[in-house]
């Protein structure tokens, strides 16, 4: 009996280290994996996974039958979660049901065109398809989450309809003394109005500009609109030629007065929000001041001085 009892005592302690390896030892992984849960994946369906992957001691099924004994019966979450080395099979459960999934970000920033938004989706590992074709200033400046495996054209579907969403809810808001006639106008001023400045403060001030020139047929005249027909949004990297500046593309405010027959880059919501509500000012002209913003004038003569001094400025830096 004494060595019965014993030999029963071995194997409750040897099924109780087995027990322990299998669920809260460490796991076999010597290195970080990540795995994918697709939305409605079952508890059996993702425990393969894990075999398959190596991520756990022992089989699917062992794996399956611990977890609906020993652990909590919340849902797994879909995602992307990323195991850390040596995790075991109960903290590999903790971490799909109540941990937090890799977060896959990809951003636009305000005033990116969309050739360059179409190379930065397209060059994207983790994303999959083709890019569908982006028409410039139909996505949304911002940061969207993804999912490895995602298709490049559901990417894009979400930062288009962003777009549409914020254009929808800011149009119906707008000031009367916005200047433009339909949201498509106010999407294109806004681009220029995003290519004008850096800073944010300025957006009213130079929408107000141009809004007063559009009111009395006055042309635009903004670089921006010279360069986008050559490089398409990206940087130019030199002056601007006389025969761009004469190019009648489409494009070219130096041409013809009103906008131009399309946005120029993807303006975020601040730039459109400045046209929409433009700065109260008889403003007409502007040019840069040297720290990064611009000097505001009403008249041709004040815009002359302040030209010259930009001007001065430049040559004593050594740029002219």
């Amino acid at each position: 009996m004494r060595r019965l009892l014993i030999v029963a005592a071995g194997l409750i302690l040897a099924a109780l280290l087995a027990l322990y390896l299998l669920w809260w030892g460490p796991g076999p992984k010597a290195r970080p994996q990540t795995i994918t849960v697709q939305e409605g994946s079952s508890l059996g369906s993702v425990a393969r996974k894990l075999e398959k992957a190596g991520a756990i001691p022992g089989t699917a099924r062992t794996y399956y039958v611990m977890a609906r004994l020993l652990g909590s019966h919340d849902p797994i979450q879909a995602g992307e979660f990323e195991i850390p080395r040596g995790m075991g099979g109960a903290a590999i459960l903790e971490l799909l049901q109540h941990g937090r999934p890799v977060q896959r970000l990809i951003t636009v920033t305000e005033g990116m065109p969309a050739t360059i938004v179409t190379e930065k989706i397209a060059a994207n590992p983790y994303l999959t398809g083709v890019v569908p074709f982006i028409a410039e200033g139909s996505v949304l400046p911002d940061s969207y989450g993804y999912q490895r495996g995602e298709t490049r054209a559901a990417l894009v579907v979400r930062m288009q309809k962003a777009m549409a969403k914020t254009v929808d809810e800011l149009w119906p808001k707008r000031s009367i003394d916005c200047a433009v006639a339909t949201a498509e106008q106010a999407v294109i001023l806004a681009s220029i109005v995003e290519k004008e400045t850096g800073k944010a403060s300025e957006r009213p001030m130079i929408a107000g500009v141009y809004c007063n020139r559009l009111k009395i047929g006055m042309k635009l005249d903004a670089d921006p609109t010279v360069i986008y027909p050559v490089t398409k949004g990206k940087p130019l990297g030199r002056r601007i030629l006389r025969s761009e500046l004469n190019a009648d593309n489409g494009y070219n405010t130096y041409r013809r007065p009103g906008l131009p027959v399309g946005p120029i880059a993807n303006p975020g919501k601040a730039s459109i929000e400045a046209v929409l509500h433009p700065a109260n000012t008889k403003a007409l002209y502007f040019v840069a001041d040297g720290t990064g913003g611009h000097v505001f004038a009403e008249t041709l003569a004040q815009q002359n001085a302040n030209v010259a001094k930009w001007y001065a400025l430049r040559r004593q830096r050594g740029q002219m």
